[in-house]
């Protein structure tokens, strides 16, 4: 019964639909349930450290309800995005209700969508990988699969990562240069991948330009079907769900860094570069990716098995509430700089 409060990352995606549903003032509580309600809950709730004991690891990496949990969330965000992209060839929304619906509809995007598929993303099975790939799609934001599992967590905590927050960096600097930095560094890697086997850039095999193709399809079908303002509310949706996702990137390595050996190369990767949060909400809301500490330290286990490590620098709140501090920069160095280890500031 225990395994049941993952059912919890169903949340978003329900207050979502009450949302589409209710309108009016109601169009906005995603948003409030997300970054109010929930960082409310987490500094009430207890923190949960303890780690899976030896029978409990096996008996959790055998069960299928867990992988089950992550593919009902293809057809459930398809579902949200194409139901409120139909609804606007049906309905006069107000400005108001249009907006949160937007906000709503893109957290669910982000939360559900590309948190998913980043789970999805390391895994083994190729068809797994294709179902995260497919979770990408509505948020305009597929290359994140080429430069997250070959670029991010190669150089993860260090200068030549676009997603990890240097010292100091505020979450609106971040935004920019890491979306930025890391498109450019996802076409880098995708050619430096064709290049190894004597590929050409129109080699079937060049998936960044797979993911142009689908994502442009993505856009014109939505077109054809429902019309342009449903287009350009598909590309806000995207934009929602990808600032969702910079901004847990930006808390996830924030001031962490990795030394510099005198032979050129970094130090491997540990648990000790990234932050970690044992927040119960935030944990089961995400699929435990607040465990993040033990996800860079060995990538490939899934998110059930995630451990605690001592070692590893703890964020004082959950995911949640830290992503509403980090739209504060000053409140959010005054309480992050302090944590993080002297040996890794500037």
């Amino acid at each position: 019964m225990k395994d049941l409060k993952y059912l919890t990352a169903f949340s978003i995606p329900l207050v979502a639909i009450i949302g589409l549903t209710l309108r009016g003032n109601w169009a906005f509580f995603t948003p409030v349930f997300a970054f109010v309600l929930i960082p409310i809950l987490e500094i009430l709730l207890p923190v949960q450290p303890e780690n899976l004991n030896e029978e409990e690891v096996l008996s959790k990496s055998k069960s299928k309800f867990f992988n089950v949990l992550l593919y009902l969330n293809l057809p459930l965000v398809y579902g949200i995005v194409g139901w409120f992209l139909w609804s606007l060839t049906q309905t006069t929304y107000t400005t108001f209700e249009l907006s949160g619906l937007i906000f709503s509809v893109g957290i669910v995007v982000g939360s559900n969508g590309i948190n998913v598929a980043h789970e999805l993303g390391h895994r083994k099975l190729q068809w797994e990988k294709t179902l995260g790939k497919m979770l990408l799609l509505p948020s305009l934001y597929m290359h994140f699969y080429v430069e997250h599992n070959f670029g991010h967590h190669l150089h993860a905590a260090t200068p030549e990562d676009p997603a990890s927050a240097k010292y100091n960096q505020s979450v609106y600097s971040f935004w920019i240069t890491s979306m930025f930095r890391q498109y450019v560094s996802a076409w880098k890697i995708q050619k430096d991948l064709l290049k190894r086997q004597d590929l050409s850039f129109f080699s079937i095999k060049n998936d960044m330009l797979w993911y142009v193709i689908f994502q442009l399809g993505y856009l014109t079908a939505i077109y054809f079907l429902l019309g342009f303002t449903a287009v350009w509310v598909a590309v806000v949706l995207g934009f929602v769900g990808a600032l969702l996702l910079e901004t847990i990137n930006y808390i996830e390595h924030y001031g962490l860094s990795r030394k510099k050996r005198e032979s050129g190369r970094y130090e491997r990767v540990s648990e000790i570069h990234s932050w970690n949060s044992n927040h119960v909400l935030g944990r089961m809301m995400l699929y435990e990716l607040t465990r993040h500490s033990d996800h860079h330290y060995k990538a490939h286990k899934k998110y059930q098995l995630l451990d605690y490590h001592d070692i590893s620098p703890q964020m004082p709140f959950g995911y949640p509430t830290s992503m509403v501090l980090s739209l504060i920069p000053p409140l959010w160095f005054s309480i992050m700089n302090k944590r993080i280890p002297a040996e890794m500031k500037p």
